[in-house]
């Protein structure tokens, strides 16, 4: 029995190795622009996280509001 790799497009399952090199060179190129994807959505989420981070650090650094005010008058 020997392992045929398959892939299912559009509800279609189709062996690898019945496919043109072009349809096989086009899933390659899928395969990579979804691992960018993934890798870049990580990014997004690391600056983020220090957005979020850089934010809190404002909001400490900042007078307090009813401080701010009493100082004003």
């Amino acid at each position: 029995m020997t392992d045929t790799q398959k892939a299912t497009i559009d509800g279609v399952e189709y062996n690898l190795a019945d496919l043109s090199e072009a349809a096989r060179q086009q899933m390659a190129n899928i395969r990579a622009v979804d691992a960018e994807i993934e890798r870049l959505n990580r990014q997004i989420a690391i600056a983020q996280t220090a957005r979020n981070a850089y934010g809190q650090a404002l909001a400490a650094a900042l007078p307090k509001a009813k401080a701010a005010k009493a100082k004003k008058h």
